[in-house]
């Protein structure tokens, strides 16, 4: 029904598919960050929480009687380290871009949004009508502001962008910040690979930015990366949040997430609470390897190299997993061109981080 269709996927190099890989590989492909995926005492702490619960399951929407004291607790911690007036955990990322996006932007308002968003929010605004999305180039501010002043539409301005961009690594200037106070228009920052990684206290943009939240901020974040679990949260003022409440079809049409997922979150929000000077010890040292060896400065534990050949990046994928090392081979549609993304996760020894950067620059 559809082999034409995956013949030329193929045919393009493009083709993917699901690999359960070697448990002893080592592996710097994840958005693992901090390599919590391994630590035990995090989740026995998480099951342990769940266990003095009456039930384990959500068992319906968060607004029937699926709202439970942990997905409050998590929130609540949430709110307090990051200095926001109210949140609310979501099933997912990709659930809480649609949220945001398909529920803050009414019919009179405006979405301006970075060219490399997510593909969940770039998804999302499928669902507004043509003339409310505006999209501007990746990371200028300054494109932003042209396009907000060429802007003829009444209602609310709504900015979206990434704290850190999951495929280049590249972090959003804090001219988007002083964009939206000048104009008033709600920023939306998807921190789902920023959050755990940059700032001084690890929490993301607005901590790398030392932005104190007003009315105007919404902080999205995930679960399933520095985090090590799944889900995701919105953070913003009591108003917004009350108002996604009430609006957002993910939110209420979807069973509340996983108690045990949230409660590995929080524990693990956590664990870098307490941890952060030795984390951010190690993230350095980490991208001091990188630099040295390959020539790249970055901010994130995100690497690009590239390639631009969808074939030779498959080779030196297969090179370095013969040799026991999974980096990412990623292609289109994910990104414009070909890149190996290689992810300096702390957890990996430095002489294993040194062979492969040492591999990649004689393969590049």
């Amino acid at each position: 029904m559809y082999s034409k269709e995956l013949l030329s996927i193929k045919k393009s190099n493009r083709f993917r598919s699901r690999e359960v890989f070697d448990k002893n590989i080592i592996e710097l492909a994840s958005n693992d960050y901090l390599g919590l995926s391994t630590n035990k005492d995090i989740f026995q702490k998480a099951y342990e929480r769940v266990l003095e619960e009456q039930y384990t399951s959500p068992k319906a929407s968060m607004l029937v009687n699926g709202y439970n004291q942990i997905h409050k607790d998590f929130e609540d911690t949430l709110c307090k380290v990051n200095n926001f007036e109210a949140a609310v955990a979501v099933g997912s990322g990709f659930l809480a871009n649609i949220s945001m996006i398909e529920a803050l932007c009414r019919k009179n308002d405006t979405l301006f949004i970075d060219e490399e968003y997510h593909a969940s929010g770039i998804l999302a605004t499928k669902l507004l009508r043509p003339e409310q999305v505006i999209i501007f180039k990746h990371n200028d501010y300054n494109d932003l502001e042209e396009k907000i002043l060429s802007c003829t539409r009444n209602g609310r301005k709504i900015i979206a962008i990434e704290g850190v961009y999951s495929m280049g690594g590249d972090v959003a200037p804090k001219e988007f910040f002083d964009v939206s106070s000048k104009y008033q228009a709600i920023l939306v920052v998807d921190e789902a690979h920023s959050s755990g990684v940059i700032g001084d206290n690890l929490f993301g943009l607005f901590d790398y930015y030392k932005i104190k939240p007003n009315k105007y901020h919404v902080k999205m974040g995930t679960l399933g990366k520095a985090y090590a679990s799944y889900g995701a949260y919105i953070l913003a003022s009591k108003e917004i949040i009350e108002f996604l409440v009430n609006r957002a079809k993910p939110i209420i049409y979807s069973t509340a997430p996983s108690l045990f997922d949230i409660a590995l979150g929080l524990e693990s929000l956590k664990y870098i609470i307490e941890n952060k000077q030795t984390l951010k010890e190690k993230i350095n040292k980490n991208l001091t390897i990188i630099y040295t060896i390959l020539g790249i400065r970055s901010k994130s534990l995100i690497i690009p190299i590239d390639i631009a050949d969808n074939k030779r990046v498959k080779e030196i994928q297969a090179i370095l997993q013969e040799k026991g090392y999974l980096v990412g081979a990623i292609r289109q549609p994910t990104v414009k061109s070909a890149i190996i993304r290689l992810i300096a996760k702390i957890d990996i020894e430095e002489k294993d981080l040194i062979k492969v950067c040492e591999i990649l620059k004689s393969l590049k």
